[in-house]
């Protein structure tokens, strides 16, 4: 008989804790004593079963109801004194966030038949998406299955490896500084400061002293030295956001900077040695701004070292429900009591719609649906979306539409079952070998 996991939290010495202990064979009993180590073990590792032990109100009920919400993916059976029982908000925590309750004192056969249900729920449940991409959700990781998502990353690596200057390219919200935090990541340059700053959200009066910083007395108001933010990454990397709105001016001591590594600050009459790596981004089209006379030719060649860019989210549809699951663990704490996750309806809506906003987008619609959401289930209507597609028009044609059916429909499977390529495609309905051609077909890789 396979041993089963459960974390236990009660109180210290507990003598209900002490009996349930002695009779649950088979399962692996992990005890602390409250709620604030119960967090630290869940930390560590996945159970997905838990028992709370809560005599005489030993935790209060909105720390109570905190910690559910937090640990949500775990099947949680309650035991509670018929006392304790009486009170309404309790009463309502049970039903909103645990998988069942026993009365103390607890008869132990129904126990082990709650506990061995929860196990086989959480066992059905378990995909492998979720746990993946909560260890991958870090800052500065860029998750994705999609083809598009594999071929960036093994970019990233390659250009982490060379301490030169990068352009990245992409449309807002496709993750420009997520691609510019990982290559910070993975350079040299890691233990060093990351600092970002957003070229078109600084005055154009202030930007200057902002990168460069200034010298006390240099203008109105400059009543001491101040470090740019140039000078603050080095040893790091700089990220200069929407790069084509710095000002021409500005671009001309940037450019004097990646020449010769130094720089004055306003005011300054001596040059300071810095080394830090410029990573710039940018939504508009730098050669078009170039023949434009709106951004300087030396500056575009000088950054472009090595260019890059991100996909939007309408070009990596595959990656779609891994990157709702990612957000949906991520802000759990904010979601209705009763939502439990989302529907295979409103997955199929969100690869329908082109999400011109991409992620940035995504994790709004998705985390403003968790707080308003009235089922267990996050609908197309939940996320402002349309629950059935619009008619294809004639300019696609249907060979087109069936292409890109199917090719999200591949991707689904497969973030589904964490690329397992037999389990996709038993969900698929088809051989190994025929999900293989159609993967190659549609240059999906795993």
């Amino acid at each position: 008989m396979s041993v089963k996991r459960l974390l236990c939290v009660t109180s210290e010495g507990s003598a209900h804790a002490r009996a349930c202990h002695g009779d649950l064979p088979g399962w692996d009993v992990c005890m602390v004593d409250n709620l604030a180590a119960a967090r630290k073990v869940l930390a560590q590792q996945h159970y997905g079963v838990g028992l709370l032990i809560d005599r005489c109100g030993d935790h209060d009920a909105s720390e109570l109801e905190r910690f559910l919400r937090q640990h949500h993916h775990t099947r949680w059976i309650g035991v509670f004194d018929n006392a304790r029982l009486e009170q309404p908000a309790l009463r309502e925590l049970i039903a909103a966030h645990m998988f069942d309750f026993h009365t103390a004192p607890v008869d132990t056969l129904r126990l082990q038949h709650s506990l061995g249900h929860a196990h086989g729920m959480a066992t059905l449940a378990k995909s492998m998406p979720p746990h993946r991409g909560q260890a991958q959700a870090r800052v500065g990781h860029i998750d994705g299955v999609s083809a598009a998502i594999v071929r960036l990353r093994a970019h990233l690596d390659k250009i982490a490896a060379v301490d030169a200057p990068v352009l990245i390219s992409g449309e807002s919200g496709a993750g420009k500084e997520l691609a510019a935090q990982e290559i910070h990541l993975r350079s040299q340059r890691a233990d060093g400061p990351f600092i970002a700053i957003n070229c078109a959200a600084v005055a154009p009066a202030l930007i200057h002293s902002e990168l460069f910083g200034h010298e006390r007395g240099a203008f109105t108001g400059a009543s001491r030295d101040k470090q740019g933010l140039l000078e603050a990454a080095s040893g790091g990397s700089i990220f200069l956001d929407e790069i084509g709105d710095l000002p021409l001016d500005l671009q001309a001591s940037l450019l004097r900077f990646l020449q010769e590594r130094t720089i004055y600050r306003v005011g300054g009459t001596r040059s300071i040695d810095v080394d830090a790596r410029v990573i710039a981004a940018t939504h508009v089209n730098l050669p078009r701004a170039v023949a434009e006379g709106r951004f300087r030719e030396d500056l575009y060649y000088r950054l472009s070292v090595f260019p890059i860019r991100v996909p939007p989210l309408r070009e990596r549809k595959e990656d779609l429900p891994l990157l709702t699951d990612l957000i949906f663990n991520k802000y759990a704490d904010e979601r209705s009591p009763q939502l439990k996750g989302v529907s295979r309806e409103a997955l199929q809506a969100m690869a329908r719609y082109d999400w011109p906003g991409n992620v940035r987008e995504l994790i709004n619609r998705v985390r403003r649906a968790m707080v308003l959401a009235e089922h267990r289930l996050l609908t197309p209507e939940d996320l402002d979306l349309p629950s059935a597609g619009p008619i294809c028009p004639v300019k696609e044609g249907l060979g087109t539409s069936r292409l890109s059916a199917e090719r999200i429909a591949i991707g689904e499977s497969l973030a589904r079952t964490g690329n397992n390529v037999s389990q996709a495609a038993r969900d698929l309905g088809v051989s190994r070998m025929t999900l293989y051609r159609l993967m190659a077909k549609h240059a999906i890789s795993t």
